[in-house]
């Protein structure tokens, strides 16, 4: 289920959402240029130095670690919170974790304003790391992705704007885009993160704990940091035709 579009406006340019996606596009493309050779400056040793790994930031350094583990330990063992999110697998895993941050990202920041969307984005993804972790306090593989923030934002976006309709696709069933309420399109969502959870079939390399743990924490998450700032004022009365 892709989302293309909703159809809630912005009253402003969401700096913020271009900018974490220019983020995450220039770190793949860092990543993308490392060989693929397993070495020390390899891609393979960039996302196991910057990903979030669990033993590391849960248990700390740990003399057994593994090669990929001591190379994460050279950084501090909280900074994969933050540094694991702007990582990506591949194209694909980057491309549609950037569609679902244009669609829903940018009415969380025009509604957070710019001062705290980032810190709300980044406060979900670290949740949603630690969730993922602390179900697997052991594991020793990277995780990489910025889909726990992103779900972070889904979260807030069922809170705020449940009514707001979600241009979709449904590939491969439906190829023709179709409208949904955004309360209706999120909570299909939630609910084929938690299938996919409990089907080990369909869990994979995926990370769904995490993207559970994100959006949570965002629909929990964004009246607090709404505390202090005021309504958004009505939109502008429509203008008819000048002549």
């Amino acid at each position: 289920m892709i989302p293309l579009k909703d159809v809630h406006p912005t009253r402003r340019p969401p700096v913020l959402t271009i900018g974490l996606i220019v983020a995450c596009v220039l770190v793949f493309l860092v990543q993308s240029s490392r060989p693929d050779d397993g070495s020390l400056q390899s891609r393979q040793a960039f996302i196991c130095e910057y990903g979030l790994v669990a033993d590391h930031l849960l248990n700390g350094e740990d003399p057994r670690s593994d090669a990929c583990q001591r190379l994460n330990e050279r950084q501090n063992r909280f900074l994969g919170l933050a540094t694991s999110q702007f990582l990506h697998a591949d194209w694909l895993h980057l491309i549609f974790n950037m569609l679902f941050l244009w669609v829903f990202g940018n009415n969380i920041e025009d509604r957070l304003g710019r001062v705290r969307f980032l810190p709300f984005f980044l406060l979900c993804g670290a949740v949603a790391g630690l969730v993922q972790a602390a179900a697997d306090p052991d594991s020793a593989i990277p995780l990489i992705g910025a889909s726990g923030a992103i779900s972070g934002a889904l979260g807030a976006y069922l809170v705020l704007y449940p009514r707001v309709g979600v241009w979709t696709v449904v590939l491969p069933f439906f190829f023709l885009p179709f409208k949904l309420p955004a309360w209706i399109w999120l909570l299909i969502y939630l609910a084929l993160q938690v299938v996919y959870l409990g089907d080990s079939a369909g869990g994979g390399d995926v990370a769904y704990l995490a993207h559970i743990g994100g959006f949570v924490a965002g629909a929990l998450l964004i009246k607090p940091f709404l505390v202090g700032r005021g309504e958004p004022p009505p939109p502008s009365p429509a203008i008819g035709p000048v002549y």
